[in-house]
């Protein structure tokens, strides 16, 4: 039997039925604090519980394409904006009594970027919210979604030691406070200010000097804090270890 009669022969139906699914962990930094973006469900099952904005790949688009669909769908955003976002695999998830309907597998991706706007519930969903994730104990999740939560949030803090990927949380010229900032506001720790200056610029490639500056300077007053974007480098070395790995690593 060559290729094309095993196709015309095959049965799909001769196989248990999987459907394949995607959901995001979408984070922003809003008022100086970590938000997840969490919609209510508004249909059985689990119908009232929150969950991470996703649903079914549809026939004719791919694992990104979907993710990126169903993130629009909740915030809003379109075009050139969208394709800002940082969007990345997450992990496959697919215990077999992860979802009551059937047999289905969820593809998480990663998404963050700066000042995402409110979110719009979808057609299936009665609300949508940008939640801190020191709130997320106070809501009911669905399926197995506070373990994909959970290993988003690593996955995060995790980038943020070996990749420029904090950048991604800012405009493209930012200060090296403002960088700072979500390295703090990730992490869930304070930095030394400068400790943190001081390994930014020894990193080649992390950020480039735009030889501008800010309009005015600090709070306090004081010169006028330089301005920066992102550089070329795809991994950081040396890595901005988080305060706790740092103190196992010494």
């Amino acid at each position: 039997m060559n290729e094309q009669e095993f196709l015309a022969a095959y049965d799909p139906r001769a196989y248990p039925a999987v459907a394949v699914t995607v959901d995001v962990v979408a984070l922003t930094i809003r008022d100086g604090a970590l938000h997840l973006l969490l919609v209510r469900r508004g249909a059985p099952p689990y119908e009232g519980h929150w969950a991470l904005p996703g649903g079914f790949v549809r026939p004719d688009e791919g694992l990104a394409t979907g993710a990126r669909r169903e993130l629009a769908e909740e915030t809003g955003l379109g075009g050139e904006r969208l394709h800002r976002v940082h969007l990345e695999q997450l992990g496959s998830y697919g215990d077999p009594d992860r979802d009551p309907r059937m047999r289905i597998i969820s593809v998480a991706h990663l998404a963050f970027a700066p000042d995402l706007p409110d979110p719009a519930a979808g057609s299936d969903a009665e609300d949508a919210v940008w939640l801190p994730v020191t709130a997320l104990t106070s809501r009911q999740l669905a399926f197995d979604h506070g373990r994909i939560i959970a290993d988003g949030l690593e996955r995060a803090r995790s980038k943020l030691e070996y990749t420029p990927l904090a950048t991604r949380f800012l405009e493209p010229e930012f200060t090296v406070t403002e960088l700072r900032a979500v390295y703090e506001t990730v992490w869930g720790h304070p930095l030394h200010a400068g400790n943190f200056h001081r390994k930014v610029l020894s990193v080649p490639g992390f950020v480039e000097s735009t030889g501008a500056s800010t309009e005015r300077g600090g709070a306090r007053g004081g010169p006028r804090a330089k301005l920066y974007r992102a550089g070329d480098a795809r991994l950081l070395h040396p890595a901005l270890l988080r305060p706790a790995r740092e103190e196992t690593v010494r």
